[in-house]
């Protein structure tokens, strides 16, 4: 680690098959917590590359514990985080609305990092059971249609990061692997992610894959459709920029889709939305993420696609989601 440090501190790049066996030697135990940290900083200080972006997931992928879903047309609706907005819950919310239209979900999530409530923190408030084995899983896919994939139970090589992590409190580049590395290597994905660069890294990776993909930036910063303003919006045939107007919608102000203090606000906040409590500017911002991830998988129009998802949130089946899991979770 001391040779690979010295050449990234002289703003020297890895190539992919360096940077893969960097992180394969973290799950090895190979490197001491302040080796791994100051590693860690580094990719605070610069951009991450390419090449090491992909070293680093190909990595991941190898030591992860694999769920096979190939029988299913499944999707997760998965956020990089760090984009210190502090929203409520938006892609797992909309992760239930997306399982409510008949669509199979294989949520990839975390505990947060550098926000206060992440997918497992609300997930896990709210009963949901976290497992990695494959008949629990398929079993949720097929009664409540989606599953959840707790991301440490899947990926035990990182477990000498997750502390690490936890202790620095700021995004760091897992929190850009994080969606690239869903053990259901699921066929659609709808990505948020916190900037501009990072989202022409993903849409160039997953156009050299067989993804169907829709790649998310909102340009005042968010990681998912904010409704704040324009997002980018990269998927597998066209680039462009998405207004409120292109769901039929106003513009909304950033204190509306804020999140709560604690776990438990942000709990409340879930199944309020979910039992048709909601605002009318959260339920718009979780049905615009769930169009899209609709639209993504059936290949309709980005308002097919929200009017199914608002059909989902106001039917009531986004929320029999919700307890169908919670009932499996028993």
């Amino acid at each position: 680690m001391k040779q690979v440090l010295n050449r990234l501190i002289n703003h020297e790049q890895l190539d992919k098959l360096e940077a893969r066996n960097v992180l394969v030697s973290i799950s090895e135990g190979a490197y001491n917590s302040s080796q791994i940290a100051a590693f860690m900083t580094v990719y605070m200080m610069r951009s991450v590359t390419l090449e090491e972006l992909e070293g680093f997931r190909d990595a991941l992928l190898e030591l992860c514990i694999p769920l096979d879903v190939s029988d299913y047309n499944t999707v997760d609706l998965c956020g990089t985080g760090g984009d210190s907005k502090n929203t409520f819950n938006i892609s797992t919310l909309a992760s239930f609305v997306t399982a409510g239209a008949g669509i199979k979900v294989t949520k990839h999530g975390n505990y947060g990092v550098s926000s206060i409530s992440g997918s497992s923190n609300v997930m896990e408030q709210l009963s949901v059971k976290f497992s990695n084995e494959s008949d629990y899983l398929l079993r949720c896919l097929d009664q409540a249609g989606i599953c959840v994939l707790h991301a440490p139970l899947f990926h035990p090589a990182m477990k000498n990061v997750a502390p690490i992590r936890r202790e620095l409190g700021v995004k760091t580049f897992f929190n850009m692997l994080g969606p690239m590395v869903n053990p259901a290597s699921p066929k659609n994905q709808l990505v948020g992610v916190f900037n501009l660069e990072l989202a022409r890294m993903y849409g160039y990776l997953y156009q050299k894959g067989t993804k169907n993909f829709t790649v998310l930036h909102a340009m005042d910063g968010y990681d998912e459709v904010s409704l704040t303003g324009p997002v980018k919006m990269i998927s597998n045939t066209t680039e462009q920029l998405l207004y409120p107007q292109s769901f039929g919608l106003e513009t909304i102000q950033q204190n509306e889709i804020y999140g709560g203090d604690t776990v438990e606000a942000s709990a409340k906040i879930f199944t309020d939305i979910l039992n048709g409590n909601g605002t009318q500017a959260q339920n718009n911002v979780v049905c615009a993420n769930a169009g899209l991830a609709i639209a993504t998988v059936e290949k309709c129009s980005i308002m097919e696609g929200f009017e199914k998802a608002q059909e989902s949130l106001q039917s009531g089946r986004g929320l029999q989601a919700l307890k169908k899991l919670q009932e499996l979770s028993k």
